[in-house]
């Protein structure tokens, strides 16, 4: 399924300025990653996206299915940057009490929550309290909780910030796991090595617009002519978002 925006415009108050307006945008298969700098838009999007708001004119749907339906809740998640651990619960606990509040009833929801702690390599500490688990674990929980219900499309908001190089590989392993069963994933960072070698695409926003949308090998052919190869990523998104 293919989460779309279609016209959409969107703003904060009713007196400021649009922060999308005509905005059209259609999520491709695979790991997408999505760059800008502050203030392009890209929470914006992505809490659109996830049905957290909704747009002032035109429409957000996954294949027809409007972001104001319950049904529409069903094939898409979204991770915040901020992921609350429930003190209180073990990490299967929390995982499943999330599956619950999707819709599933609690025998599938427990079911479940030790399958999609396992995806995100989780499955060793299902049984300890939340309130042990790193950063980068809870991140993964995270994950873990917005894909138990097996939802199409999954959306994060700078899942990576703060994560050192190991924690952050780990976790993009994670994201590529997940894209590779057919789950179209949508990740915001401000890290251009979060490109890596496993996005599979890239879509760059700036002022509220769309600058490039596409392959990956193409967003690096923006860098300028002599670029060290090491450098091309960081090249390419300044071209685009400062060119």
């Amino acid at each position: 399924m293919t989460l779309h925006f279609d016209n959409i415009s969107y703003r904060y108050r009713p007196w400021r300025t649009d922060v999308l307006a005509g905005f059209d945008y259609e999520l491709p298969d695979g790991l997408t990653i999505l760059l800008g700098p502050n203030g392009a838009g890209k929470s914006t999007l992505l809490r659109l996206g996830a049905s957290v708001t909704y747009p002032r004119r035109g429409q957000v749907n996954v294949d027809g299915i409007s972001s104001k339906t319950r049904e529409f809740r069903r094939h898409v998640s979204w991770m915040p940057q901020n992921v609350t651990a429930m003190t209180a619960l073990t990490a299967r606990e929390q995982v499943s009490y999330t599956g619950w509040l999707k819709g599933m009833s609690r025998s599938e929801a427990w079911a479940a929550s030790l399958d999609a702690l396992a995806t995100v390599n989780l499955a060793d500490q299902a049984d300890h309290k939340t309130k042990t688990l790193s950063g980068g674990q809870l991140r993964r929980l995270g994950v873990a909780s917005a894909t138990i219900h097996r939802s199409s499309v999954l959306l994060l908001d700078e899942p990576t910030a703060g994560m050192d190089p190991t924690q952050r590989r780990t976790f993009r392993d994670i994201l590529t796991t997940i894209a590779d069963r057919g789950v179209k994933v949508l990740m915001s960072t401000h890290d251009v090595a979060d490109l890596a070698e496993d996005a599979t695409h890239v879509t760059v926003m700036s002022k509220g617009q769309i600058r490039y949308d596409g392959p990956t090998y193409d967003y690096l052919r923006n860098a300028p002519v002599g670029t060290p190869e090491s450098r091309l990523a960081e090249a390419a998104y300044t071209a685009l978002t400062l060119g």
